[in-house]
């Protein structure tokens, strides 16, 4: 079926099938754009844990933080 044949039967839908139209439409777009997790693949994540640059960085920020004890 084309498209140009498509349209006069969704003309023809009610309101309720129009939206469920829609709905279908928007979750077959979202499916394509949008990456989906695999069951049992394995994926790399970024993550501090372990990271002692970042510890270090993070004190230096705290530790500049802190309100002067001679105000």
């Amino acid at each position: 079926m084309t498209i140009a044949e498509l349209f006069p039967t969704l003309r023809s839908l009610t309101r309720a099938d129009k939206l469920k139209v829609m709905q279908f439409l928007i979750a077959e777009l979202a499916k394509e754009e949008e990456p989906t997790l695999q069951p049992g693949a394995t994926y790399s994540l970024s993550s501090p844990l372990n990271s002692h640059q970042a510890a270090h960085k993070l004190a230096q920020l705290l530790k500049s933080e802190q309100p002067t004890q001679n105000a």
